[in-house]
């Protein structure tokens, strides 16, 4: 034990020079509106520090294969600063005297975690020790059945030949916190991480006699005997589930700190999907009101996404965590989306591009692998080089503020209470859907948790509300004091037209904003009973007004309308059509009289036979692009017609069109950013100190929309204007890929550029 308190001395003594190099130096200059430590380098605690993480997640047959002397070279080539270590849980990779803490069979006495423990402070490398602390063998289960989950009818959760544990017994109270202090106090790693904290989600009641006498002492009521989100006592059962995972996360932090000391924290991973974090019944907001630094569990993309959903959980974690704290990602290097091949090399485009794209959104890379030992080689080529770029340009990806001037709202109640059982419909389509017509509009964005509106709004020249359905008063609130004061609005679908438990308003909470009103005693839209489109549409469109094919070309007949005006600008690149295509179903609503309508709902008719597809109903009154302007100067856009979740559907350009002159319009072109070039680009922008960052990821290749890539797909040349702050000169452009110096021309405010060519990303910096 004395060689390796040496060697936890020499992590501490690296650490604090490295810091004292390179990092720490940029971490208390850079101006921080969320606060900046303010202490010498040395002595900022080491989750300040450690930017570079590798993971092996040891399997129970690695003790007797694990060649520590090859990892710690590749730690060493990959400049791995920390590393996740497995060390107990559902497996103890220790010789440990808690009973029943399960050692595996090819373990015979080796202390594989103290060893990996030993090397990496050794090698100046921070040590998380990695917990799976969610269930248990059959042995554990028969010896203590009382502490294991259960269904309503009294038969434990399972999950292959493992029980699942329950979040309200002895197992989260005293097995757990046991284990923690034996590791604290034998190895002194420097934190504690978990994956599996947080116990059955969503979809599982447990029935057991803990969580039974817990929810009664809390609530006075009985656990609910089946999922309904209208009864009162099941949405108190949903709260007092968040409530329990925060107690959890308290009482390991308590723990570790008590054996470890102040800066021996636990931090269990998380998913950077809201969505995701619903259903495991973590509050993302309060986690992150606590973590002094965010692991992140979120290993891939889908097929849904595309790379760009890694940087945006960059930029939405942030926004709660601040951008003070670092959020490392676990970044697998086998194939980690369904089907899932735990041992094979993923392709190192997709592995290199999802690193890529963390990495503008401001995540810390951190690879991970499967088993400490395999025959598909490949995987241990792909980290290397981005590490090591990393390594070369820390100083301008940590430590940074973004520059944005559009929000997009977003909250878990409205995942719970309105998404329910639904989420991929209500929530996540219209989200997905407004981003990407963002993203393709190189408008550069930020997430806002609807909480936090108050404390955000003087960031934003423009809100967007993409069908955020339920909302609290004070969140509208929130919505109707940033109008109030000059904000502009967009807001899509049912937005507000839900309390915060989901039920039904008999208005929109935001209608005064709107200036427009739904009619409660209607009954749900009355559609004629055809089927959907292939992509689960309807075969419905919306009307433009004023129509304007009486000056087309095209053929003629005598009723075609009057033309009566001009069109709006949100309506522009529209001028050969009076008809868009749509797909969703809309309910009449009133129009206060300083409100516009500039397009109207038609609605469904049949597909097929052909014969038959003729317009039924070619025009109503149903309003579904609504605008009003106000006094203080404030725009809003009202969109009940839902085209954000469209977009996400269907893809269709007329849809991303729509949305992206409705938010230039909202924002009054007031965007810090132009990029003018062919290709589909995602572009985040940064203020650090007296300079800018911009991140360019190239989003153009071989499966944009379907992983894994095979090839990338260069694109450019790119012209870039970037509005300059008042503390930034501008003069000097360089490159961090190309490594170029890039000539500038300043305009007005502007500096302007070029960048030629881009294969997977690029780094702009200008001073």
């Amino acid at each position: 034990m004395k060689k390796h308190h040496e060697g936890r001395r020499k992590f501490l003594k690296n650490t604090s020079l490295a810091a004292a190099t390179l990092a720490i130096p940029d971490i208390v200059s850079v101006a921080n509106p969320y606060g900046v430590d303010n202490k010498s380098p040395d002595a900022l605690p080491w989750y300040k520090r450690v930017t570079r993480w590798g993971q092996v997640n040891i399997t129970e047959k690695d003790p007797s294969q694990y060649d520590i002397g090859w990892w710690r070279k590749f730690w060493k080539r990959t400049q791995t600063n920390g590393v996740i270590v497995n060390a107990g849980g559902i497996v103890a990779y220790y010789p440990t005297r808690i009973p029943l803490h399960y050692q595996p069979e090819y373990l015979q006495g080796r202390d594989l975690f103290g060893d990996l423990c030993k090397a990496a402070h050794e090698d100046g490398i921070a040590v998380f020790a990695r917990m799976d602390s969610n269930r248990a063998n059959e042995e554990f289960y028969k010896a203590h059945p009382d502490w294991f989950a259960i269904d309503a009818s009294g038969k434990p959760y399972r999950a292959g030949d493992l029980y699942i544990t329950c979040i309200n017994g002895p197992y989260y109270n005293e097995h757990i916190p046991s284990i923690l202090t034996e590791i604290a106090t034998l190895y002194h790693p420097e934190g504690f991480t978990d994956n599996s904290w947080s116990g059955l989600g969503r979809d599982s009641i447990c029935y057991c006699n803990n969580c039974k006498k817990s929810f009664k002492d809390k609530t006075g009521n009985d656990i609910p005997q089946a999922k309904n989100w209208d009864d009162r006592v099941y949405r108190e059962w949903i709260k007092w589930n968040y409530d329990r995972r925060l107690e959890i996360w308290d009482l390991n932090n308590r723990t570790t700190k008590a054996a470890g000391g102040v800066d021996c924290i636990w931090s269990g991973m998380n998913s950077g999907s809201p969505g995701d974090q619903s259903r495991s019944f973590r509050d993302l907001k309060r986690i992150c009101d606590r973590a002094e630094i965010l692991m992140l569990d979120h290993q891939a993309r889908s097929d849904a996404g595309g790379f760009q959903d890694n940087s945006e959980t960059g930029k939405l974690v942030h926004g709660m965590l601040g951008w003070n704290k670092l959020a490392p990602e676990s970044m697998a290097q086998y194939q980690a989306s369904r089907p899932w091949f735990r041992l094979a090399s993923k392709p190192a485009a997709e592995a290199r591009m999802w690193m890529l794209a963390g990495i503008a959104g401001g995540i810390q890379p951190w690879w991970h692998m499967i088993s400490a030992y395999h025959e598909d080689r490949r995987l241990y080529k792909t980290a290397e080089p981005v590490l090591k770029w990393h390594k070369t340009n820390e100083e301008y990806l940590i430590n940074r503020e973004p520059i944005a001037t559009v929000g997009i709202v977003w909250s878990p109640q409205n995942v719970d209470f309105y998404g329910r059982d639904n989420a991929q419909e209500l929530i996540e389509l219209p989200w997905r859907g407004m981003t990407h017509a963002l993203i393709k509009a190189r408008i550069p964005y930020l997430p806002v948790h609807a909480d936090d509106i108050d404390r955000d709004a003087k960031k934003f020249s423009v809100l967007i509300l993409p069908n955020v359905g339920s909302m609290s008063n004070e969140q509208s609130a929130s919505i109707r004091r940033f109008v109030e004061n000059g904000g502009s609005l967009m807001a899509t679908g049912s937005s507000s037209l839900y309390d915060e438990w989901g039920d039904m308003r008999n208005d929109f909470g935001l209608a005064d904003v709107f200036g427009a009103h739904f009619i409660k005693q209607q009954s749900p839209t009355d559609q004629p009973q055809l089927p959907k489109l292939a992509n689960d549409a309807y075969h419905t469109y919306l009307r433009l007004t004023p129509e304007l094919r009486r000056q087309m070309d095209g053929p003629h007949k005598a009723d075609e309308p009057m033309i009566t005006g001009h069109r709006h600008e949100i309506l522009t690149g529209f001028e050969e059509t009076d008809t868009l295509p749509y797909g969703g179903l809309l309910d009449p609503l009133t129009v206060d009289a300083h409100a516009q309508v500039l397009a109207t709902f038609i609605p469904q008719f049949p597909t097929y036979p052909p014969e038959k597809a003729w317009m039924r109903e070619p025009k109503t009154n149903i309003p579904g692009v609504i605008i009003n302007e106000r006094a203080n100067g404030s725009r809003v856009a009202f969109i009940p017609a839902d085209i954000d979740r469209q977009f996400g559907r269907m893809n269709l350009p007329d849809h991303a069109q729509l949305l992206i002159n409705a938010i230039k319009w909202t924002a009054k072109d007031n965007l810090p950013l132009k990029v003018e070039g062919t290709g589909f680009i995602d572009c985040h922008l940064y203020k650090q100190r007296n300079s800018l960052v911009l991140h360019i990821l190239n989003l153009t290749n071989s499966a944009t929309w379907r992983q894994p890539i095979h090839e990338l797909i260069s694109v450019g040349p790119f012209k870039v204007k970037i509005k300059l702050p008042s503390d930034v000169i501008g003069r000097n452009v360089k490159s961090l890929v190309s490594n170029q110096s890039v000539k500038a021309n300043l305009a007005k405010g502007w500096v302007e550029f070029e960048v030629k060519s881009i294969l997977d990303h690029e780094v702009m910096v200008v001073e």
